[in-house]
């Protein structure tokens, strides 16, 4: 059984693999397997692989699963005691592995394991170093866009990987579920960070484990549906894993992040201002319509994920609350700041 299972998911993303695949084979921890899940390709990515890395393990998907369906396809088809969830678009270090590994074996409750992620065009820019989250269930990556001057180079607790480069313990997965496949894209590393967490897992940022990463070079930054996608799947969060205080206190939070976000239109300020540059105010209105009258609609589904995680919850609901002390982020960041 190989320590480390690397799953990477791949959907008309041929131009990217060549530079991941090259970098894995670096490693300077060999005792890995590497598994590739195709969404049903048509730019020749999987003839591409099969040409050119015989080693590597690859599973054909019939359609496009997303990113939760595609994980959990290779996660399925894994033997590793660590599962290491790689995007595409990214180059990693050579000792990358060997980093991730070595922490995650230092501490039994270690469940996750976040990357430093750097940003592949600007390498001297911080990607994130895990994740931050606001109020009401929307995350952002910690030390997003800073200039990289060794202010993140200490190993510690973080909240959780970001999806990009993030190690997960398969005793944690055994425990509390794989990816929530009914999200498709975006907020997955959020809601199983949290999984994580409410089930008494730590995760431990890993400053020697690098990844440069190719920012949304697979789907578009500032999409309608990227919007769509973020703002729906981050009302199920809340509902699935915030204690019921929390969940009501959420509105009032959402209520102030579309305040910023409506000054961000207007300044041209964060993503929604991004958004704007190509889409009208109308339009961003019908995104959030769009997302509300989806999130209702599989309200009844997320209510029973809900039930089975607050049964197997071993943390407090002060223990909940006391996360957004340590790791949370205010409205006017998440909203003003890309």
């Amino acid at each position: 059984m190989p320590p480390i299972s690397v799953v990477i998911v791949n959907y008309n993303g041929c131009h990217l693999l060549k530079e991941c695949l090259d970098s894995l084979k670096e490693q300077t921890f060999a005792d890995f397997e590497t598994i590739f899940v195709d969404n049903a390709s048509s730019d020749g990515s999987v003839e591409f692989v099969e040409a050119a890395y015989p080693e590597v393990k690859i599973l054909k998907n019939k359609k496009n699963l997303g990113y939760g369906g595609g994980n959990n396809a290779g996660i399925k088809a894994s033997r590793g005691r660590y599962l290491v969830l790689l995007n595409n678009d990214t180059k990693v270090d050579p000792h990358w592995l060997e980093q991730l590994v070595g922490t995650a074996e230092k501490e039994t409750q270690t469940g996750m394991c976040a990357s430093k992620i750097l940003n592949y065009y600007k390498p001297e820019v911080i990607d994130n170093t895990g994740l931050l989250m606001y109020k009401d269930g929307i995350a952002r990556g910690r030390g997003r866009l800073e200039k990289d001057i060794g202010q993140y180079n200490s190993e510690e607790e973080v909240f959780f990987p970001s999806g990009c480069a993030g190690l997960y313990k398969r005793e944690m997965l055994d425990e509390i579920g794989l990816l929530d496949e009914d999200f498709f894209l975006y907020v997955e590393d959020v809601d199983i960070g949290l999984r994580g967490r409410l089930a008494g897992w730590r995760c431990v940022y890993v400053p020697g484990a690098v990844v440069y990463h190719k920012y949304s070079a697979t789907t578009e930054p500032y999409s309608p549906l990227k919007a769509y996608l973020v703002e729906r799947n981050r009302i199920w969060v809340v509902i699935k894993c915030f204690p019921l205080r929390m969940v009501l206190l959420s509105f009032f939070y959402t209520l102030l992040r579309y305040f910023f976000q409506g000054y961000g239109a207007l300044t041209g300020k964060g993503a929604s201002g991004r958004l704007m540059k190509s889409h009208s105010a109308l339009g961003a209105v019908a995104i959030l319509g769009r997302a509300y009258l989806a999130a209702v609609k599989g309200f009844g589904k997320t209510m029973q994920k809900r039930r089975g995680i607050m049964s197997a919850r071993k943390v407090s609901k002060r223990e909940f609350s006391a996360w957004f002390s340590r790791f949370g982020i205010s409205a006017r960041e998440v909203s003003l700041k890309e």
